[in-house]
């Protein structure tokens, strides 16, 4: 359908806004490794997150990846089974057994007293994910973290520019992990970027994303190529400028949102946190059939037969897919399986008109009344 409402759509500049920046790379020629956009993307993400090392990837999954090799783990890791496949699959791929604990009802995000009780004597890190921006409960967590003595990596892929009491998400553990995916509130087409308090790291993660390279005669590790490169670094440059705006739109787009649903009998959204400064990045939805009288799927499918796009955002679990569930059962999470069947994603993007807000909203009601 042409006036199909899509679930995200990709924030830009102006055309001519990008095209003034990348100008002076047809003067260089210089188009990657680690150029002149790298570096001052590099240096205003400093700025805007607060945190005194930033360096840039590829993609998200590339910076966890490299962040978790350059920590130099070994064991289990404590992590969510409510996320997206990279978050598991960054840990598999290092090398590491990824163990996971159920999350909270209340934002989905890792209960800290299931993580307690899933720590064992190999148990060397917590990998919890900001789910839809909803910040983890990182004292708790951080407290567990230094009474064992383990690292704390986030997967903040949600959480670019969350703050809470006037802390970036970029400053919590010893590390955050964030995407800057075309679908996320900041991007730079592909992206991604780790955030971390030992300036150590530095050299060694950007060894690691350049193939092991550690001199011009020398290469010490098995490092792969992560290096983001300029025009993607450009596009982050321009994003960066307009992201408060960017915000701004979104926040309308949910207000609207919470204004017509949460009278639903059986919905449940979620409102920003005391203390927090959200940056709207999702509207997950949870449906309670037993109280609003039809599922989550029969939601889905009238959605999608009116022309709006929904995600089952996440479904299934990751301990349900199938390169897992032979090690592990989603029965063990219980919260974590009930919320993935219950939740859907409508659409949130800066644009998105608040007359296609209201009619997603008639949508969800009538299949309620239904």
């Amino acid at each position: 359908m042409s006036d199909r409402i899509l679930v995200t759509r990709s924030s830009m500049p102006e055309f001519e806004e990008y095209c003034e920046e990348i100008r002076p790379l047809w003067e260089s020629h210089w188009l990657t490794n680690m150029g002149v956009e790298h570096k001052k993307l590099e240096s205003e993400l400093k700025e805007r997150l607060g945190t005194p090392n930033v360096c840039l990837f590829t993609n998200g999954h590339n910076a966890l990846e490299c962040i978790l090799e350059a920590l130099d783990l070994r064991g289990e890791v404590i992590t969510t089974p409510f996320s997206f496949a990279s978050t598991t699959h960054a840990i598999s791929r290092k090398g590491l057994t990824p163990v996971f604990a159920d999350v909270r009802e209340s934002d989905c995000t890792l209960d800290p007293e299931c993580i307690e009780r899933m720590i064992t004597p190999r148990t060397c890190a917590i990998v919890p994910v900001h789910v839809y921006g909803n910040l983890c409960d990182v004292d708790a967590i951080q407290e567990i973290a230094d009474r064992h003595s383990l690292k704390v990596i986030y997967d903040a892929a949600h959480a670019f520019g969350v703050e809470r009491n006037g802390v970036s998400a970029a400053a919590f553990g010893d590390a955050s992990m964030f995407s800057f995916h075309a679908t996320k509130v900041f991007n730079t087409i592909e992206g991604g970027a780790v955030c971390f308090k030992d300036p150590c790291l530095y050299d060694t993660l950007n060894q690691w994303k350049n193939f092991g390279i550690t001199g011009p005669e020398d290469v010490e590790y098995v490092g792969g190529n992560a290096k983001m490169n300029e025009f993607c670094a450009a596009m982050g440059v321009c994003n960066l400028r307009h992201l408060d705006d960017e915000i701004a739109k979104r926040k309308v787009v949910a207000e609207r949102y919470w204004d017509r649903l949460e009278g639903l009998h059986g919905v449940r959204i979620f409102r920003p946190a005391d203390g927090v400064k959200a940056n709207y990045a999702y509207l997950p939805v949870i449906i309670d059939p037993s109280k609003f009288g039809a599922t989550r799927d029969d939601v889905f499918d009238a959605l999608d037969a009116a022309g709006v796009g929904a995600r089952k955002y996440f479904y299934p679990l990751i301990n349900d897919f199938a390169c897992y569930r032979s090690v592990y059962s989603s029965d063990r999470t219980p919260v974590a399986q009930k919320l993935a069947s219950q939740v859907l994603t409508v659409p949130m993007f800066a644009d998105l008109a608040l007359e296609d807000v209201n009619r997603i909203c008639d949508v969800i009601a009538q299949v309620g009344r239904k």
